[in-house]
């Protein structure tokens, strides 16, 4: 099975390096030095890592065969491909593979039905899933402990808890500047009333 685990990015330098963005959890099994890597397109490759270093917080590379800045100028926005065994797990059984999570159905913690997971974003601060609802509308769930309690495998499904707007914006409470200016007046008179707090709950969807 094949699995997308970086997107080539800028040329780094004038000695062949590029930039990649990461979309593995796995960097240093999928992009060590020596492994052969297939593409999309499918013409630029397959390429073979040489070598690998981290600058200022990203993964540089450079590959067998690239040794200039225009080498690596053409290799940019291609997809690097992993052949992986299906049945391989990741070592961390709390971490899962795209092919793992893709279809999953999306639940609530009483059973409602969100969708399901049709494509999964990874970027750099967390990873989203893409969640198409029965409507055909979509929605972005990011994956973080918080909002998705369980991953169950056997019942292909992932159950989540998510903040008030995330998954209906209606639901989102927002507190006006105007609101936020009486508050702060009724609490600076000492006549706010115990229970009567007024904090804003802001939409978790992403812009």
């Amino acid at each position: 099975m094949q699995l997308v685990v970086a997107r080539i990015g800028r040329a780094h330098g004038i000695k062949g390096e590029v930039t990649v963005e990461v979309r593995t959890d796995e960097p240093e099994l999928r992009l060590g030095p020596g492994a052969v890597l297939a593409t999309e397109p499918a013409t630029t490759g397959p390429l073979t890592i040489e070598t690998g270093r981290v600058h200022s917080g990203r993964l540089l590379l450079r590959f067998e065969g690239v040794r200039d800045r225009t080498g690596a100028e053409a290799l940019r926005n291609t997809l690097l491909i992993a052949d992986v065994d299906p049945e391989e797990l990741p070592e961390d059984p709390e971490e899962f593979y795209d092919h793992q999570l893709m279809d999953l159905d999306v639940v609530l913690a009483d059973g409602t039905e969100i969708g399901r997971i049709t494509e999964i974003t990874h970027l750099p601060s967390q990873d989203l899933f893409i969640v198409e609802r029965p409507d055909g509308t979509e929605v972005m769930i990011p994956f973080v402990e918080e909002i998705v309690s369980e991953i169950d495998l056997e019942e292909q499904r992932a159950v989540i808890t998510p903040p008030p707007g995330l998954i209906d914006e209606s639901e989102a409470v927002v507190v006006s500047s105007r609101d936020e200016e009486s508050a702060a007046a009724e609490a600076g008179s000492g006549s706010r009333e115990p229970g009567s707090a007024s904090d804003a709950v802001e939409s978790g969807k992403d812009d």
